[in-house]
Formats: C-alpha cells, structure tokens, sequence
C-alpha cells in the first residue's frame, strides 16, 4: 500500500483483489482540523481514491465572486402596473413596489423600497432618516389588501383598516433598506368583506414589525 500526501490532499490506493468480505480494516487517522471527505473510485478496479479537503479550500471560490454577484433579486408575482390594479392608492400614499409570493385569499408578500427620496424623510428626519412606524402599519395594511380585495371582487375599491392590535416595533427601518412584508389572513367573512390577518415585517432576517389587523373592503359593507 502506497500513500502520498500534500497539503490539502490525501490519496490512499491498495489492493482489492479479494471479497470485500475478507478485506481487514485499515484505520485512518485524520488531522483534528475540519475537513470535508470523499471516496473516489478510480477506472481500476483495484485502486479506491480517498480525499481529504480542508473547508477553507471549499470556500475559496466564494470569496472569488464579487460581493454584487452572490445575492439573488426578488422574484416578481405582481408588478407595480398589476398592483395599481387592485389597489386604490396612488403616489404618495401607494407603499407596495413588488409582490413577491401571492396565494389568493391567504397570504402574500411584499415588498417596500425605502429609500431616501421617500416624501416622508424631510421631515422624519432632518437628521436621522426614519421610516414612520404609522406608514409601515400602511404598509402592511395595503399587502392585505392585496389578499382580500380580488375576494370580494372589489378590486380597487377603498378598503380600511378596522382595528390594529398586539402591534410591536421591534427595529427602525432607514432609508436603503428593503422592507419585506407578509400579511396571511387568520379569518374572512367574505360576506361582509371583513378581514381579520397577521402581519410580519422584515428588513434581511430581522423582524422588524408585526400585529395583527381588521380589514374591512368597502365592495363587503355596501352590499
């Protein structure tokens, strides 16, 4: 039996000639630092490849890829053309750019660009933008919307927020950040176009906002 080593490495070849059955068992002793292991067999019957990669190699073609290049866009369900479809609001007051997951009279999520341009940060504020917790409540409202107006087949008409509760803030979103929404109705009386849903904000992995909301869809109350 031959072994030879380098750095990042290991090959061990032996002969298999006999039954596995009768081949003795050959301990292999490996660094204690991390590696990544693979059994490789060769062309001939009579060779078995065994190599060791230390994890920093595997993540040498990572640290390769420019930093613009290793994250994904958000996938488009709705548009903002399809969106002006189903809601009412218009600029300043329409704070849903994209649809990103849509099930029909369950869930969706969206998404808010925040971003510096934004008429709300003149004035909140001067000096630290941040994005008024009342408008992320907007937000998120106008996401339920999005789940329950084509329900109740009253799409762009007004709807409105009937009740908010259990609502925590739990970050401040500023200007450059993604605002990633999802609101998932917990109870509909489609009759009366009455709403009750859970809401979640993100900014990445972090929750930022949530509550839960009663949305009533003025196409429910005038029948």
């Amino acid at each position: 039996m031959a072994i030879t080593t380098s750095n990042s490495v290991l090959s061990l070849s032996s002969d298999l000639r006999r039954h596995h059955d009768n081949q003795p068992r050959i301990p292999l002793i490996l660094s204690s630092r991390s590696h990544s292991v693979s059994l490789i067999h060769n062309k001939r019957p009579s060779s078995l490849a065994l190599r060791c990669f230390n994890n920093a190699d595997n993540l040498s073609s990572e640290k390769d890829t420019p930093i613009e290049l290793n994250f994904s866009a958000f996938p488009t369900v709705m548009d903002i053309n399809k969106i002006k479809e189903i809601l009412p609001h218009r600029f300043p007051l329409l704070l849903v750019d994209r649809v990103i997951e849509y099930t029909p009279g369950v869930s969706a999520v969206a998404i808010k660009n925040v971003t510096i341009n934004d008429n709300f940060f003149p004035g909140h504020f001067p000096d630290r933008p941040i994005m008024p917790g009342v408008l992320m409540i907007e937000a998120m409202a106008q996401v339920g919307g999005i789940v329950m107006l084509p329900e109740v087949g009253g799409s762009q008409d007004n709807f409105f927020v009937g009740g908010i509760d259990k609502v925590k803030f739990h970050k401040p979103v500023v200007a450059g950040d993604t605002l990633v929404m999802r609101m998932t109705i917990l109870s509909f009386q489609k009759r009366f176009g009455l709403a009750k849903m859970e809401g979640k904000a993100y900014v990445g992995a972090s929750l930022v906002c949530e509550g839960e909301f009663t949305i009533v869809s003025s196409a429910g109350t005038s029948s």
